[in-house]
């Protein structure tokens, strides 16, 4: 099962810009998720095409299952 941390931003227009990192370590730490993203906006390094980030929205981990068939 695929894991990755989706970090979601609000950008200076209002619009949201993710971030995906796979397989982060568990367990998630919500202080310390809180504080990168906190980070990652003072920096001020990610160009987004929705502008530039201004606040932590939300994190998630998502988890996807695939099942590959071999087509006979």
């Amino acid at each position: 099962m695929a894991k990755s941390l989706e970090l979601t931003f609000v950008t200076d227009s209002g619009k949201l810009s993710r971030l995906s990192i796979d397989n982060p370590k568990e367990p998630i730490d919500p202080v310390a998720v809180k504080l990168a993203m906190e980070q990652i906006v003072a920096a001020d390094v990610f160009q987004t095409m929705n502008g530039n980030l201004v606040s932590a929205k939300e994190a998630r981990v998502i988890e996807r299952n695939v099942t590959a068939y071999e087509l006979v």
